[in-house]
This record gives structure tokens, sequence and C-alpha cells, in this order.
């Protein structure tokens, strides 16, 4: 790979150190005015690859690399960055909560008014939103993970009673968030014959089928979902298994952009403050969903798992999130695979059961499909058709071919970003507008992480390359000028685009840059393919190494000078080494043992010289 993300990660962090902590300050807020988002996602640039990537680590300040530390400089030496960031992050958890302790949410600046309107009202701007909950899940088990091992080597007293503070901050806010999702997660029933119904027919039937015959089978391939949605008896979505047992119904799953009007209140031990009423429409957002199902994701890794992270009322909270988050992964799955032929997928754009359509939503149900491939351990031949469908997509985005002369729709995916307006429960009633604008880096994220899932190599290299073609596309947006050098976003460097009228960098698309490149870093850590054809010729030469080793010490060559033990002595440990990573790395052992056969040939062939002399 071109992409190198070591280096560029502490590039990054040398960015975001410089504009971040001018002063020996943090200084919040860049293009995007300060909110619960930008500011969570201005600290994940520094938190994320150093919870994420084991070589980035803060939380011990014996291990930190040298490297990692001229790139953190501005911040201080190995001691001093965690206690800076420990401030820094008490003071956003308190920054974004209540005079009561309740943690707050709300879009603010990225809430924009709806088409025709020229401001928002605050008690908008303050209205709890899914993107909120999402990046503070991140945020805050990064925190709890951060300051349960940094702890370990804390002496002092004063040092311990900030980081146990901020524990508990960061858990307060995280049971919140968890809350929230709960809330905002819908089951949208209807007609199988209403509009939504007909469209979401229309997307899933890829072979000409009856309109009957499509309901029917749309209902058999989603019955087993059907019958766990009744089973879901906490937050907003429960109570539908009567519309559910209508054989003329339909449904869609997922999270709406907040809190769903009529939710219940979650009950919970945890301190989470006072529970918002919903106002959104109880219907499913794509965007809300992917972000959601990112964030679900987090809280049942490895990671989450290994260090203790939830507490046992949160743990609860997290088995009814899982159960959410595989039912919505399985359903957009299958959605997006249905039929025998060609899938709703591979036919761009993906069209929405309200009748919009969108080479991003596309993207953003791909994601889905990734998501659920990797659970499944599905075959490279699915991988490789949803891997063709990323390729596609960056083609029709213009990221890997060059746009349009004049007016180039798809420059509009990455400025001024795709609209998503946000509906109260009337659904003609457009609350608020959200715009997206992350195509290029969600789409390299994908391809990263289907390319570290094949097992074959050409296709694994196909993909590599797309993922490389995508970093260059991101690069050429890098700002290159104060404030904000080398973090993003300048699409106009790339397309012919007015500049940005606020200077400075955009968190939500360098955070977004950085989940890239941890992926990236996860693929080059993870263990090389294995290809059967190498390793069983290497098992060959293996085999042949050994016998003729074995002739060589029958002929008695230990008895020889001490130049020919030596040679026998390196053989006999080159061929251990070689044995002993022969099923992980075959390449690699095939060119140790050929290193062997070609030193015990030169001694056969000296010994037949000596032996013609006479």
């Amino acid at each position: 790979m071109r992409l190198q993300p070591r280096q560029q990660i502490l590039e990054i962090w040398q960015a975001t150190a410089r504009t971040s902590y001018p002063e020996n300050k943090w200084v919040l807020g860049g293009r995007d005015s300060s909110n619960s988002i930008s500011d969570a996602e201005q600290l994940l640039c520094i938190l994320l690859p150093a919870a994420e990537v084991p070589m980035f680590r803060l939380d011990r300040p014996d291990e930190t690399g040298e490297d990692v530390l001229t790139a953190v400089a501005l911040f201080g030496d190995s001691v001093e960055v965690p206690r800076m960031l420990i401030r820094v992050l008490t003071e956003y958890m308190e920054r974004y909560q209540d005079e009561n302790g309740t943690p707050l949410f709300a879009g603010e600046g990225y809430f924009q008014p709806p088409p025709g309107q020229q401001a928002i009202d605050d008690p908008l701007r303050r209205l709890d939103v899914v993107d909120s909950y999402s990046t503070s899940v991140a945020l805050t088990l990064a925190t709890i993970g951060f300051v349960r091992v940094f702890k370990e080597s804390v002496r002092r007293d004063d040092v311990r009673r900030e980081v146990e503070r901020l524990e508990v901050l960061a858990s307060r806010r995280l049971s919140a968030a968890m809350v929230g999702l709960l809330r905002s997660f819908t089951v949208n029933v209807f007609d199988a014959y209403s509009e939504e119904g007909r469209a979401l027919c229309r997307t899933a039937n890829q072979s000409g089928l009856p309109e009957r015959q499509v309901i029917e089978e749309i209902r058999q391939e989603l019955r087993e979902i059907n019958a766990r949605l009744r089973d879901v008896t906490i937050g907003s979505g429960a109570g539908t298994a009567e519309d559910l047992d209508n054989p003329n119904r339909l449904f869609e799953c997922g999270w709406s952009w907040g809190v769903v009007r009529n939710a219940p209140e979650i009950l919970t031990r945890e301190e989470v403050g006072k529970q918002p009423e919903g106002v959104a429409l109880a219907a499913p957002y794509l965007y809300f969903t992917v972000v959601a199902l990112d964030a679900i994701a987090a809280l049942f890794s490895e990671r989450t798992r290994l260090l203790g992270l939830l507490n046992e009322p949160q743990t609860r909270l997290a088995q009814a999130l899982q159960v959410r988050w595989e039912l919505t992964q399985s359903y957009w799955s299958k959605i997006a695979t249905f039929g025998s032929g060609r899938w709703p997928l591979e036919d761009i754009p993906w069209r929405t059961t309200d009748r919009v359509e969108s080479d991003y939503f596309s993207l953003l149900v791909s994601s889905i499909v990734v998501q659920d491939l990797v659970r499944r351990r599905a075959p490279d031949a699915d991988l490789s058709r949803v891997g063709q469908v990323l390729g596609e997509l960056a083609n029709r985005a213009r990221i890997t071919r060059r746009p349009f002369q004049r007016r180039d729709p798809a420059i509009s995916l990455h400025a001024p970003g795709v609209r998503i307006d946000l509906l109260g429960m009337d659904i003609s009633d457009v609350l608020l507008s959200w715009t997206v604008t992350d195509f290029s880096p969600l789409l390299l994220k994908r391809t990263m992480r289907i390319a570290g899932l094949m097992r074959d190599t050409a296709l694994r290299s196909d993909l590599l390359q797309l993922a490389d073609n995508v970093w260059d596309h991101l690069e050429q947006r890098r700002i290159l000028q104060e404030p904000g050098i080398n973090l993003w976003d300048r699409p106009d460097q790339v397309f012919d685009l007015p500049a940005p009228e606020v200077d400075g960098p955009s968190w939500y698309y360098s955070r977004r840059v950085v989940e890239c490149l941890v992926t990236a870093s996860e693929v080059v850590t993870s263990p090389p393919l294995r290809n059967q054809r190498l390793a069983d010729l290497a098992a060959d030469l293996l085999s042949e190494a050994d016998h003729r080793f074995d002739q060589e010490l029958l002929r008695g060559s230990t008895e020889a000078g001490p130049a020919m033990r030596g040679a026998l002595q390196g053989a006999r440990a080159t061929l251990q080494r070689a044995r002993s990573i022969i099923d992980a790395y075959p390449g690699s052992a095939f060119v140790l043992i050929s290193e062997v056969l070609r030193d015990l040939d030169r001694l056969d062939a000296a010994r037949s010289d000596l032996a013609g002399g006479r």
C-alpha cells in the first residue's frame, strides 16, 4: 500500500496539537462551531488511535514511543501528555451537561435551517441527535479505557482524584448516550401496497417478479427478524408485534435522527439525568442508522470486554442495543442482497422508501452489508461483489475519474454534501436539515475493511489499489496552510469549487480520515494471506532440504573443519526457523529453505570438485 497509516497518524497528531493547543491551552472549535459533536471529534483525532492501535498508546508513560512523543511534543512529555488529556476531557464532560449533571447531546451548529428558512430557534438547536450519542459512545469508551490503564501508574493523590472524577463523568455520559440510542431505535411498519411498500418492493425486485410474489418472498426472507422484533420490549420500537403479524404489512428498522415521538423512558440504575421527550419521526434514516451501528459495535468489541469498560447496568443496556444491532444489520443486508440474481445493492443509486435516491445511500447500505459480511465470515465471492460496488461508487463520485468540465452533479456528494431533512411526527413537518460530506473517507474505510477480509490475493490487491486511489484523492484535499495545515477539508483543491467561507479544519471530516487510518493499521498488522499453493511448495522444499541436510550429516560433514561445521549449524538453525513459520508465513519459509538448499548444494559441488581433482 502507498497509504502508510503510522506516518499519516503522526502527521495528523502534530497538526491537531498545533491547531488545538497553540498557547498551552486547548482551543475548541474549527470550521464548524463548537458543539457536543465537533468538540468530541476534535478529541477523537488524538484519542482514537491511542485507544485502538497499541503503538500509539499514551496511557503508559514508560512505554510511549519516541516518535509518538515527538508528534505530541506541544502537549508535554510522556507524563504531562496524559495529564493534559485528563484535564481537557474533564472540561468536555462538564461543558456538555446541565446544572443537574444531565449529559447534553445537542446538534447545535450541525443543525441547519430547512430550505427557505434563515435561522433556527434555540429550542430546536438544543435537540438531541443520534450523531452526538454515537460520537459520545466512541469518546467515552476511549476515555474510560485510557484512565483505567493510566491510573495504574498514578502515585499522587490529587492526580488520582482527577482520574477518578473523569471516569465517573465519562461513565455517566456513556450511559446517557446508550439510553438515547435505545430511545432512537424505531420499527416503521407500513402497508405492502402503500407508497412505502411499493418503493421497497421496487428496490428488492431485480428480476421483474409479480408484486404479490415479491411481497411474499420479502416476508419469508425477513420472518426471523420479524419474530425477534416482537421480543423488543424496552425503548422505542417496542409494541410492534400486532402490526408485524399482518401478512399485508412490511417494515424497516433502524435509527431515526433523534429520540422518536412518544418513546418511553428507559428504566436503569445508572444516573443519566432527565430523559428528553422525543420529537423525531418514527422511521429509520440510513445515515443515522450507520453511525449508530458503528458506535454500538464498539460496546461489545474485544477491547471493551478485555478492559471491562462497562459496569453491570451498562452491560444490560449494551445487550439490548446488541439485539437491535443484529436485527438492523440482518434486515438491511437481506434487503440489499435480496434475490438470486443481481443484488438490489448493485442497482445504483439506492432508493429509500420515501423515494429519495443517491449514490451516498448506496454507500451507506454497502457499509451495513460489509459489517454483516464480517459477522457472517462471508466468502470472497460476496466480498468481491461489494468491492465492485465500492469501485463503481468511486468512479461515479469522481474520486477515481475526472469530473465533467462543467457542473458535474457528482461533485455535490462532496460539497455542499447530501442534505437530509429531519422530520417530526408529521411527515410534512421539516424541523431541521443535516448535511453529510463524508463520502470519500467512508468509501476508504469500507474498502480497507473488505480488503482485510479477503483471502484471495488478486482480489485483495485490487481492493488495496482502490484504497490507494481514494487516499490519493483525500491527500489532495488536505489543508495546505494555517490554520489547520495537514488536516481536512479543502474539496476546492480537487474540484472546481469556491474555497470554504470559514478557515480552519473540519473536525467532522478529519476524525473520519483518522478512522480510515486506524482501519488501515488493523489491516497492516493482521497476518499476511496464506496462499495454499505457496504453502504446498514450501512444504515440498522443506522435505527436500531436510533430506539433503541428513545426507550431509551421514557423510560425516560435522567431522570436517570449522567452516564446514559452522555452515551446517547455520543451516540447521535456518531450517528450524523455516519449520516454525511455514504455516503462518509460507513465503518467508520458502526463501529461508531456498538459502539452505543453495548452501547445501555448494557443499556438494565442492565435494564433487575435490573428488574429480583426485
